[in-house]
């Protein structure tokens, strides 16, 4: 069974990656090593095969987040200490609009199918 996470977008929570995601096919995480080892520790834990929503916070006070694009992981790049996800996007140009569950930061997950919410999120 696959595993599902939501991933972010924003570096520095002002530079919209997304298109460039799409573009490239692939998703990247912002970070150096050293800077957020927790976020780090769980986009390792990524494997082909996974799903990712990558999400989009609405604003300061807002209980919810946007779904803006849902893909399968296809390959994982390591390079110098960075891993590249690369993905196969199935679903691009998307605002579904879900709660938040409290996923402010980069990455999250792992989460299971059979959760209502991951359903509302990827569509299931």
């Amino acid at each position: 069974m696959p595993q599902y996470w939501l991933v972010g977008a924003m570096w520095e929570g002002k530079h919209d990656m997304l298109p460039s995601f799409l573009a490239g096919g692939y998703w990247y995480l912002g970070y150096t090593p050293e800077q957020d080892e927790g976020q780090n520790a769980l986009r390792d834990q990524m494997v082909i095969g996974d799903r990712i929503a990558v999400k989009k916070m609405l604003g300061q006070g807002s209980p919810n987040i946007e779904i803006r694009a849902l893909g399968i992981i296809k390959h994982i790049d390591i390079e110098d200490g960075y891993k590249r996800i690369y993905v196969n996007w199935v679903l691009d140009k998307i605002a579904r609009h879900v709660p938040s569950r409290g996923c402010f930061g980069s990455v999250h997950g792992p989460y299971s199918y059979d959760d209502a919410w991951t359903k509302t999120i990827f569509c299931l």
